[in-house]
């Protein structure tokens, strides 16, 4: 069973997501803010990172950054969850190591495949 963690501040955005892939026989845990997010992948194994762009303390974008500079954390795939479509915002989010950029709102069947393409290419 893959371990997924989300970095998410919306709560309802957030649950919404833990109960998807829970359903979807994923392990999974979640914290509200991207500093939190890069702490967490230091101290547990993920499998996959989903994280939301605009977030407290710490953006996607910048927590992404670091966690592709961190030895431990450089190898797990990221994927963006973001309401911010333009084309600048995806090439920034692919530009700082995210393999993908799912905009929301997002369907869940749009969501488990993304992270199912990601997890076996």
């Amino acid at each position: 069973m893959a371990k997924i963690l989300i970095a998410e501040d919306d709560q309802d955005i957030r649950e919404l997501v833990v109960l998807t892939l829970q359903f979807n026989g994923f392990d999974v845990k979640s914290v509200e803010n991207g500093a939190l997010a890069v702490e967490a992948a230091q101290n547990d194994t993920f499998d996959l990172i989903l994280m939301d762009v605009r977030m407290p303390r710490m953006t996607g974008y910048e927590a992404c950054r670091r966690l592709k500079e961190i030895d431990a954390t450089r190898d797990v795939p990221v994927i963006f969850l973001s309401a911010k479509g333009q084309e600048a915002e995806i090439q920034t989010g692919l530009s700082v190591g995210a393999l993908q950029y799912i905009l929301k709102p997002f369907a869940p069947d749009e969501l488990i495949g993304t992270i199912k393409r990601v997890l076996n290419p």
